[in-house]
């Protein structure tokens, strides 16, 4: 039954209180106890519904807005209020594959982009990197930043304008506050809220949420309501990691982006500029004030070659990291160039520009490829995809020919072996066929205590599937983890496609234990009960590994690695063993040597909607 608007709300009086099943803005389930026996068991919203979104009276074909009785546990969703119905834990369905979404927020202006950087060429008469290209097409005068000469890299401060903001929950309050000081009634560009960092890992996802959920109430209610009176779109517990968010929904070729959390540069896998900042620095952009940026130097690192067997984009950027060192990119742009850069899939580039924080790198980004295109074409924004073709026929996507660099790192991919780089330090890089010999010399004990997958740094489809092929290779062999195996996915989008796909079950059976959509251990929100004050090692597939950052004890030792690593490793137990030449016991007392991880880059079925 189609019902129009008025009958819609009409509804949600008489269904208040009723536990209802949020589909993604399609259909709200109603409990059969709910209702009288006369009356319909469900409420299906047409596609062409007039909602609010964003303030903004508008069709969305995708996304949704709509007043809703009270969904109780099962959704967590306020009594009549205006809600953006997003991915969430409770949202996702296996039925069919996401649909083409509305871009026009999300597609950066490129005309406007590539006027703009008309006046810049005018002015600076000389070849330009991608990463100049991006930044000064961005400024609001070009005339008044760039002209009288003399070195603009390192040394000019620019104003310039953002196209989006986002924000995590803890970061995000202080940065409304302050917003709310403004007196203005929205933000001047599109923002949103992602609440991601408030949920401490323990017992496993459903149990997790439900706690934290309880926990941080106060919070997450004043988000909420300050979402919807500023018109941004907000994100709920449960529904992933801010940065997986932006990756599959907002990130775009060619835009300039400010995010309140130090991994913002994750977006740059879709080759535009993503910048972590402070709270004053993104109320800066939702109030149109120009955003100053003293201009970065850029370094351009060439890739050459191709990844094989165990090697990832994970182990590029831990190699470049023992070669730069946490200080090596500070004030700079990471600009990737060269054949290698096509041959890697976006969220492997994704991986790549997030660790790019821990070199002290402003943002990283990497030409426009076919790789992008095919996963902007799968996360259903397709009308980005074809703008940023466009854009990219005029130039704008990738650097002049001849433009120069402060700095140029030179690799070739074919010669990369897995890393493993720590303790409490992401630069300290050691090549695995290196690692066993290296824990002997510091006289560690040679043993594993947990080993985690996942966080917004390596929770891909194609992350998920690879670690698959291994843990289906174990159960074979009648395996399972040594040591506990934890994995985190990065998005409600990744958790229910993987479920669909069966990757989730594979990995319980081997014995992980899947954690809530959320940053969890990686930024310490860990209830780690085991081995307090106890030195002890741990292998993650996480970003940044400092003393007690993890689970709150300073002995930890934290090794980041590749989540193919971390996952041959936890049926070892041992930090010494090497997947690739090792062999292990199967059940039946024989040897086991695993194979070469395989995967896919993008689901064959489409991403779950």
């Amino acid at each position: 039954m189609i019902m129009n608007v008025c009958k819609i709300f009409e509804w949600t009086k008489l269904l208040q209180g009723a536990k209802c099943e949020a589909r993604d803005g399609m259909i709200l389930k109603v409990a059969a106890s709910a209702v009288d026996a006369e009356r319909p068991r469900s409420l299906e919203i047409p596609n062409n519904l007039l909602v609010r979104s964003r303030n903004i009276s508008q069709d969305l074909p995708s996304t949704y807005s709509l007043i809703v009785p009270d969904m109780l546990r099962k959704c967590s969703l306020p009594r009549n209020r205006f809600w953006r119905i997003s991915p969430g834990r409770s949202f996702a369905t296996h039925a069919e594959p996401l649909r083409e979404k509305d871009c026009t927020s999300i597609t950066p202006p490129y005309n406007d982009l590539v006027d703009n950087l008309a006046k810049v060429r005018k002015i600076l008469n000389r070849p330009l990197t991608l990463a100049e290209k991006i930044l000064y097409s961005h400024l609001c005068d070009p005339e008044q930043s760039l002209s009288g000469g003399g070195k603009i890299r390192g040394e000019r401060y620019l104003q310039l304008r953002p196209e989006r903001v986002a924000m995590q929950d803890a970061s995000a309050q202080m940065a409304l506050l302050q917003f709310m000081t403004c007196g203005l009634p929205t933000s001047a560009v599109p923002a949103s809220i992602h609440c991601d960092h408030l949920i401490q890992a323990l017992d496993g996802a459903e149990a997790d949420l439900k706690r934290s959920i309880a926990s941080n109430k106060e919070v997450f209610d004043f988000l909420e309501s300050a979402a919807k009176k500023y018109g941004i779109e907000f994100w709920r517990p449960g529904s992933g990691i801010i940065h997986q968010i932006v990756l599959e929904n907002y990130a775009a070729p060619g835009m300039l982006m400010l995010g309140t959390d130090s991994h913002t540069p994750n977006a740059g896998g879709l080759g535009m500029l993503a910048i972590g900042v402070g709270g004053a620095d993104a109320v800066d952009a939702m109030t149109g004030t120009p955003w100053e940026l003293k201009a970065p130097r850029v370094i351009g690192i060439h890739l050459k070659g191709q990844l094989s067997g165990w090697a990832t984009p994970k182990d590029l950027i831990l190699h470049i990291a023992g070669k730069l060192t946490v200080r090596g990119g500070t004030g700079a742009i990471l600009e990737y160039h060269g054949p290698g850069v096509h041959s890697q899939s976006c969220t492997g580039l994704a991986t790549i520009a997030n660790m790019g924080a821990e070199l002290g790198a402003t943002t990283s980004t990497f030409p426009y490829t076919e790789a992008m295109r095919n996963y902007l074409i799968a996360t259903g924004r397709a009308p980005v995809a074809r703008a940023a073709d466009e854009a990219k026929k005029k130039g704008f996507l990738e650097r002049d020919e001849g433009a120069e660099w402060d700095d140029l790192v030179e690799i070739d991919l074919s010669t990369l072996e897995p890393t493993i780089n720590g303790p409490f330090t992401p630069d300290l890089a050691t090549p695995l066929s290196k690692f066993g010999s290296f824990i002997k010399e510091q006289g560690w004990k040679d043993e594993l205590t947990a080993g985690l997958i996942g966080s917004c740094t390596n929770s891909s489809y194609e992350d998920m599937s690879r670690v698959t092929s291994l843990a289906k290779q174990a159960k074979a062999a009648g395996l399972k983890a040594k040591v506990p195996f934890l994995c985190t996915p990065g998005s409600e989008q990744i958790r229910a496609t993987i479920e669909r796909d069966g990757f989730t079950e594979v990995l319980q059976d081997v014995g992980a234990v899947v954690l809530a959509n959320a940053c969890g251990p990686c930024i310490g929100q860990w209830k780690r009960e085991e081995y307090k004050g106890e030195e002890n090692a741990i292998l993650t597939s996480f970003n940044r590994n400092f003393k007690a950052r993890n689970d709150a004890n300073s002995k930890t030792m934290n090794f980041l690695s590749s989540p193919e690593i971390v996952t041959a490793m936890a049926f070892a137990g041992r930090l010494s063993f090497n997947p690739m030449t090792d062999s292990l016991t199967d059940a039946n007392g024989k040897p086991f040597k695993f194979e070469p991880p395989t995967g896919i880059q993008l689901p064959q079925n489409g991403f779950t909607s």
